[in-house]
């Protein structure tokens, strides 16, 4: 029920034959009291304002003095649901929504078809104990218990559990470090220059533009792969980049990524007439590896290859842009080629914050981050122990 693109309110109308004040909601005429009182009036916002909140659904009133028994399967399908529109970012799920599929899975593993009115605090934490048998390390086990958690606080927006429910699941605290079997996970550390340099034979010329723009500016693997001309701002002595999209927009912050001249080198060669087309493609990549394929041929091609045809529409064809996945992917693939031990995307963040921090201070790296404070960047930036050591050794 809209009109141009806006909620259209159902109108406080007149029921001549009772002389009350009604309005139609879902096709139900509901008695509000006397025509043109403020009692009447205020009932009509009230009930109005009930439906807005309800997803313009007449609110049933008897639902909500005995509310149906839902199971917890039942609270997981309708949370999933409502999940998948809540958790997008530019129309395209992000990353929380398959952190939520893992943790309700093994919520439904284990108390799936029990009544949601029994599921407590004791409940909980026996979900959370099959979360460490799973050998899922302490923090992921705690994020994944808040996640339950958070559906069971929609759950009680909607008014589909007593409130008293989710208060007690509350109660359950975090598991503290040394205080649980849970393990600890690894800390991130920067990966060494020759580690990265090893691979560079083993990945594409995309590939590698994207991992030497990370060394370079500490930008976020999903921030370099969705880079486009039209993000660019190419008029001054140093290149600004805004990224379409980024980590932290939904609080608000703007991200700025300086690029100087080594970047915009980099750059130049991706550079495209289209401005709203990728710098770095999986198709180009591909084009590029058949081309050098083709180049290399030793034999001649046979008749039957000549006039083989491509398909006009394949079920598998490369995208036009890389994601973060598929990055991390080929950046393992290329390590296992090289004999080095694997990293992520994510050290190469690491690797130039700790550098930063050693040349220019750990305000520097903060600002070149888009970090907001710098207890933050204390987590990306190792600290220059060399330099301690020399401090120490004149003063002590």
């Amino acid at each position: 029920m809209t009109q141009n693109g806006k909620v259209r309110i159902p109108k406080y109308r007149l029921h001549k034959p009772s002389h009350k004040a009604i309005v139609m909601l879902d096709g139900r005429a509901i008695y509000l009291g006397e025509w043109e009182s403020e009692e009447s009036k205020a009932e009509y916002r009230r009930v109005v304002a009930e439906w807005l909140s309800n997803r313009r659904r007449f609110p049933d009133t008897s639902a909500r003095d005995a509310p149906p028994e839902h199971t917890v399967n039942s609270l997981i399908l309708a949370y999933w649901r409502y999940a998948k529109t809540y958790y997008q970012k530019n129309g395209e799920p992000t990353s929380e929504l398959s952190c939520i599929k893992q943790a309700l899975r093994h919520l439904r593993q284990t108390y799936g078809h029990k009544p949601a009115s029994e599921f407590g605090p004791k409940s909980l934490k026996a979900v959370r104990e099959m979360m460490i048998r799973a050998d899922l390390c302490r923090k992921v086990v705690n994020d994944h218990t808040g996640r339950i958690k958070r559906m069971f606080r929609w759950a009680t927006e909607e008014e589909m559990i007593p409130p008293s429910l989710y208060h007690g699941l509350t109660a359950v605290r975090g598991l503290r470090r040394g205080r649980s079997e849970a393990r600890e996970s690894e800390p991130v550390h920067p990966v060494p220059e020759t580690h990265v340099q090893a691979i560079q034979p083993y990945v594409s010329r995309q590939i590698w533009a994207l991992v030497q723009l990370q060394w370079l500016t500490g930008m976020r693997a999903g921030e370099a792969v969705t880079m486009q001309p039209r993000n660019l701002d190419m008029s001054g002595k140093l290149w600004l980049y805004r990224p379409s999209s980024h980590k932290t927009e939904h609080y608000g912050h703007e991200r700025m990524i300086e690029l100087g001249p080594k970047a915009q080198g980099i750059i130049k060669e991706f550079l495209k007439p289209d401005l709203g087309a990728f710098l770095f493609s999986p198709a180009d990549a591909t084009e590029e590896r058949n081309a050098e394929r083709r180049r290399n041929r030793k034999t001649p091609m046979t008749p039957s290859q000549a006039r083989r045809k491509r398909k006009a529409c394949p079920k598998k064809q490369p995208g036009d842009h890389y994601t973060t996945a598929t990055y991390g992917r080929r950046i393992a693939l290329a390590c296992e080629k090289a004999g080095v031990p694997r990293w992520t995307t994510h050290q190469l963040r690491h690797s130039f914050a700790t550098r930063i921090r050693k040349e220019h201070g750990i305000e520097s790296a903060r600002i070149l981050l888009g970090h907001k404070t710098l207890s933050v960047t204390e987590v990306y930036a190792e600290v220059n122990r060399a330099a301690v050591a020399d401090i120490v050794a004149q003063s002590g």
